[in-house]
């Protein structure tokens, strides 16, 4: 059954859509951007809005007691793919390389709140 995942340390969505949905084993999550939840500011630069993209990721992971291991497949949203370096490196970083989830990396023209990077995710429920 179909099951709408928020979390309080996560930015609110600014528009019609949920943090994540759990159906089928899976958890869905929306595209996160590099902004901490109590703040409306994006962080400055591609490393530093990847750290807290994944953070907003890990925080409504947090929700039903999951952590990044748990997520299999990212899409990565990226405004200019010049960054796509400073990106990975701080992907890298969090996932680490050997347990890296399936990813696509997609240069866009625009993204929410003009962010750099947007990064969404499909995770495993563990039951």
């Amino acid at each position: 059954m179909k099951e709408t995942v928020e979390s309080s340390r996560a930015p609110a969505p600014i528009g019609p859509y949920s943090q994540a949905i759990a159906d089928a084993g899976l958890l869905f999550m929306s595209g996160q951007v590099g902004r901490k939840h109590d703040v409306t500011a994006l962080e400055d630069g591609v490393a530093k809005q990847t750290r807290q993209a994944i953070h907003n990721l890990q925080a409504v992971l947090a929700e039903r007691a999951l952590s990044l291991p748990a997520v299999v497949k990212t899409t990565v949203f990226l405004v200019d793919m010049e960054d796509f370096s400073a990106m990975n490196t701080v992907y890298i970083e969090m996932f680490g390389e050997d347990a890296a989830p399936a990813r696509s990396t997609i240069e866009v023209s625009r993204l929410p709140l003009d962010a750099l990077v947007e990064i969404d995710a499909i995770a495993v429920l563990r039951q």
